[in-house]
């Protein structure tokens, strides 16, 4: 049996019964277009409430509210006035547009199944280190995306800029923590053990990122990152992932970046995703080597990083390059090498036709005969 609620009766209970601190939905309700419903207690949902037009806002000037039950809501326009936080107990989608106008929303970051939906290229506005989600978000598109994720009272957004026009789902969180010891994330994310090219890690902060599909990812900083401990200039800062097969910080590049050393931002090269369990920011060697690796190529024909460029290798003659697919085989190695690999591999097994390897992250060993032998990551787009 579907129930239609009229609006005015759902808010004004809230309002004026004073037992009733929530509302728990068994049944079939829906906000049709111009529609609007206030909560001012915990929103239960055990039924349907995932059709909606118009908006849903949460309000509670002196009290914590939640959201609960077993079935996920979903709401067109959805804003949020609770100074002492909006916790879910379930996922929440928004569709259109999410207006914190004070107070954050919270996700349990133990339980990467519940967070902030956005869907359809939903949009946000109002995000300050007081408005935020504290904990995980999703996203639904396929456009460019600043994740509103925070800390505690810390906004630090994380971008992703899809490179495939397919609708894919991403998540990612903040957390401000040392990365050594992370409070729900399985493992360590040793900031001791990184690729050479770099010299050191942000042990102060990192962000999750997940998604099935290669990306760019833009990071953020402010005074607590403290930049000026990391490098002597914005132009050495790196984008690190700690890989799942090397277990160590690799170099994910710096495509770009902006900004001063107290607040700045700073973007990535292509990466997969599911080849890193954690990012932050790093920085390359300040001195002792004029080696410089870099970690992604296109091989297209179009003109434009069509090889895999190792800069200052004539600072080290007698150089050996080895390069391995992710389990490990060899798909490539040169003496003196040239800068001329172009993603097709020497390897035994022909894995594409004219042995092209495939889209993905690859791991290349340089033997150095007069420096420490330097290791690390790469990625081939086409």
């Amino acid at each position: 049996m579907k129930i239609r609620l009229i609006v005015a009766f759902i808010v004004l209970c809230n309002a004026f019964a004073k037992a009733q601190e929530s509302l728990h939905n068994f049944g079939n309700i829906q906000i049709h277009q111009d529609g609007a419903i206030g909560f001012h207690g915990d929103l239960i949902n055990d039924g349907d409430f995932d059709n909606n037009l118009g908006l849903a806002g949460f309000y509670n000037p002196t009290e914590e509210l939640f959201v609960l039950g077993n079935n996920k809501p979903v709401f067109f326009n959805m804003e949020v006035d609770v100074p002492n936080d909006l916790n879910f107990e379930v996922s929440v989608g928004v569709t259109s547009l999410l207006d914190f106008i004070n107070g954050r929303i919270t996700t349990p970051r133990e339980d990467l199944g519940i967070n902030l939906d956005f869907t359809n290229n939903a949009i946000y506005l109002g995000e300050s280190d007081s408005n935020h989600v504290d904990g995980y978000v999703t996203n639904q598109g396929n456009l460019e995306f600043d994740f509103p994720i925070g800390d505690d009272f810390k906004i630090r957004q994380l971008t992703v800029i899809p490179l495939n026009p397919a609708i894919t789902t991403y998540q990612a969180a903040y957390f401000f923590e040392d990365p050594d010891t992370p409070s729900t994330l399985p493992g360590s994310f040793n900031t001791d053990l990184f690729e050479n090219t770099l010299s050191i890690i942000d042990p102060n902060e990192y962000w999750d990122l997940n998604a099935p599909l290669p990306v760019q990812a833009k990071l953020t900083w402010d005074e607590d990152t403290q930049v000026p401990v990391l490098t002597d200039g914005l132009s050495s800062l790196r984008v690190v992932g700690f890989s799942n097969v090397l277990n160590r910080w690799v170099n994910l590049g710096n495509a770009s970046f902006s900004g001063n050393e107290i607040n700045g931002e700073i973007t990535s090269e292509l990466f997969d995703p599911n080849d890193f369990s954690a990012y932050t920011l790093g920085s390359v060697l300040k001195a002792g080597s004029g080696i410089n690796v870099y970690t992604f190529f296109s091989p297209n024909g179009d003109g434009i990083n069509e090889t895999f460029v190792i800069e200052g290798l004539e600072t080290s003659p007698d150089n050996e390059l080895f390069i391995f697919n992710r389990w490990g085989v060899e798909v490539f190695s040169m003496k003196n090498y040239d800068n001329s690999f172009d993603g097709t591999s020497q390897g035994r097994v022909t894995i594409a036709e004219d042995n092209k390897l495939p889209v993905g992250t690859y791991y290349y060993v340089l033997k150095l005969k007069d420096q420490k032998d330097q290791a690390g990551a790469f990625y081939i787009n086409r």
